[in-house]
């Protein structure tokens, strides 16, 4: 049967190759990423100082670990937007005799097909980009001198692990497709039912409880150290912490958001009744678009932020660790922004395709393709502007306690600018994906019905 299940997974991949596209992009990207930095480590082994070697080796070791976790969590939202978009398939492979775990063992095979051959490119990637970025370090005075000895050791360990962390998705997403009776029925409202997973919400309040008790503990600890990095170590990843454990609460949170909303989208449009019953309603759905946007702003707000104040307010003869750890802040913000923006549109394009015979009812009961594409753009607003207000408030794990003990107080002294300006691209990159979905996906269906 394992043979047969990797001839049908082939099969599958040459008739999908526009659902499988988002993965794939996804993979290579991330192990370019991690690749780049593996082989800073694997040159930090060869004939080179010890604080050359240890500045190379951190940089690898963070950005390795983050970025890990960066695309578990891409390439988890990727193939289950993809698994989800084959309920019907799934539902029918099993009402033939397919059992649950054959189902599983088809989605793993698809997706480790995909991830392989991403894995494998990404590494040739790194190979060439491993080699700028170590002279890049090198040019900005990071480091004296290096000769780059990265190669199969450090790459084939990327590829490994990423090829893992596939695996683990894969696992995750052919469980939650397998859930429940078999059906050749589209689970149109499964996205939407039933309560929250506890392993969800105690992941949630764990990490939230986690940032935040670390925000205490630079206000209250850190605040008097001798090095200035220590406050940096206890809050710089707070709200990343918190935003991500907020993003495990988005089905929640969105309903909320959504009731708040009300008065702010009035009720004279049909356009705006419909975005505030979907964004309800379908919130387990749209919750894959909220949660990518709250961590893309906790993110990029809380690091950017804490990164101008470390330059305002370094003491003069402190450690020269500045330009390494303003280094790896800027390359975490970087891949956290590039992935987010892939779930944020392969989320919404998925959350669309998922719509099809809502939006084909909605036109046989008189909607025109322009009132289907407000009202979606109108979901999209509202799911931009919780997703920024819940991440602002995550970057104030960051922002408060570092500025508090760098001395410059609740409030930082400079770059006010920046937050607004982050807030107005997120939002862009929402409303963007939204529409770019719609007319994708919405108007052709439309335009075949009619």
């Amino acid at each position: 049967m394992g043979g047969y299940t990797t001839k049908l997974a082939l099969r599958s991949l040459r008739h999908r190759l526009t659902a499988f596209t988002a993965t794939f992009v996804a993979v290579l990207l991330g192990t370019a990423v991690i690749g780049s930095f593996a082989t800073l480590v694997e040159t930090a082994t060869g004939p080179i100082s010890s604080a050359d070697a240890e500045t190379l080796t951190i940089m690898g070791a963070v950005v390795g670990g983050w970025g890990a976790l960066i695309v578990l969590f891409s390439v988890a939202s990727t193939v289950g937007i993809t698994v989800t978009q084959r309920d019907a398939e799934i539902g029918l492979l099993r009402t033939i005799g397919a059992t649950a775990r054959q189902a599983r063992r088809l989605v793993r095979a698809e997706t480790l097909a995909v991830c392989l051959a991403a894995s494998l490119a990404g590494a040739l990637v790194a190979s060439v980009t491993g080699r700028a970025l170590l002279a890049a370090v090198e040019s900005s005075g990071l480091i004296d001198h290096a000769d780059y000895d990265g190669g199969v050791v450090s790459l084939g360990i990327t590829v490994g692990g990423v090829l893992l962390v596939c695996l683990v998705a894969a696992g995750i997403a052919g469980r939650r497709a397998t859930r429940g009776p078999a059906s050749v029925t589209p689970g149109e409202e499964r996205a939407d039912a039933g309560r929250m997973r506890w392993w969800r919400v105690a992941g949630a309040v764990g990490l939230i409880a986690y940032g935040v008790s670390m925000a205490i503990v630079t206000v209250t600890v850190t605040k008097n150290s001798d090095d200035p990095y220590d406050a940096m170590a206890t809050s710089g990843s707070n709200s990343i912490l918190v935003g991500v454990g907020l993003a495990l609460l988005a089905p929640v949170l969105l309903r909320w958001g959504s009731f708040a909303l009300r008065p702010v989208l009035g009720r004279r449009s049909a356009e705006a009744h419909l975005a505030r019953y979907n964004t309800s309603r379908r919130a387990h759905l749209l919750a894959g678009v909220l949660g990518p946007v709250i961590v893309l702003t906790s993110s990029a707000v809380g690091t950017l932020m804490a990164v101008g104040t470390d330059g305002r307010t370094l003491p003069a003869g402190a450690s020269d660790d500045g330009g390494t750890i303003t280094l790896l802040n800027n390359v975490v913000v970087g891949m956290l922004s590039l992935f987010a923006a892939i779930m944020v549109i392969n989320a919404f394009t998925a959350a669309i395709a998922h719509r099809r015979a809502e939006l084909r009812r909605l036109w046989l009961l008189g909607a025109t393709p322009t009132q289907v594409e407000r009202s979606i753009m109108a979901e999209a607003a509202v799911v931009a502007a919780v997703g920024v207000a819940l991440g602002l408030i995550a970057s104030l794990a960051t922002i408060v306690p570092f500025g508090i003990a760098r001395g410059e107080g609740v409030v930082p002294d400079g770059q006010l600018w920046l937050p607004p300006l982050l807030v107005a691209g997120v939002i862009g990159l929402t409303l963007g994906a939204a529409r770019g979905a719609v007319r994708r996906v919405a108007r052709p269906e439309l335009a075949r019905s009619a």
